[in-house]
């Protein structure tokens, strides 16, 4: 737990540590946990993680003698926030553009593996270039924990690009579907109008 004004881990100053355990193996970006800060009239600080999956939890109560900041170091550091806002703002944009890309990336990575989803409706030619492209844009993001931010978007750009394709069949096939459901539909009710007309006589 930290405390500051600053995006960066690093440029903050650290409160306490405390592990949350018992999480339930799982797909990147399906595990939800919920943190939320409580403090009292005393300034005691309580934080608390709960896996909504599984109802882990854990807590650290944190005093106002337990390593925190005096008044003027506050200040002092609201102050670091004011001068390094532009450069935070980049920091913070890199790191958005950043998740936004492992998280296309990841997602299309577990629909391709939902049979009863996505995987069920593509065929395996149709879905082995995404699997290539998936598979290419991971390792970009290891081998380039450092990438700036105009680097991201390219990769982004590129990765949506490449996923063009597979949306178009994927819009058509649904189109399809629900035209057919639609016909499907019609046929059950000209088949209980009938059924009727022959209840009447």
């Amino acid at each position: 737990i930290y405390e500051g004004e600053r995006p960066m881990v690093a440029d903050n100053h650290l409160l306490g540590v405390f592990e949350l355990t018992g999480l339930l193996p799982a797909p990147r970006g399906v595990p939800q946990i919920e943190v939320t800060f409580d403090i009292d009239v005393n300034g005691i600080l309580k934080v608390t993680a709960e896996d909504k999956g599984t109802g882990s939890r854990s807590q650290i109560l944190i005093t106002n003698d337990q390593n925190r900041l005096s008044a003027e170091d506050v200040e002092r550091m609201v102050q670091e926030a004011e001068k390094y806002s532009e450069e935070d703002k980049k920091v913070r944009d890199t790191f958005t553009s950043r998740q936004d890309l492992e998280k296309n990336v990841y997602k299309m990575k577990n629909q391709l593996e939902d049979e009863k989803g996505v995987g069920g409706k593509l065929t395996e030619k149709e879905k082995e270039p995404i699997r290539e492209t998936v598979a290419a844009t991971i390792e970009w993001l290891d081998k380039n924990p450092d990438a700036d931010l105009d680097a991201l978007k390219a990769q982004k750009e590129a990765f949506d690009k490449a996923m063009e394709p597979v949306l178009s069949i994927l819009y058509k096939r649904n189109k399809e579907n629900m035209q057919k459901q639609a016909e499907d539909d019609e046929e059950e009710e000209d088949e209980d109008e009938d059924e009727d007309e022959r209840d009447e006589l």
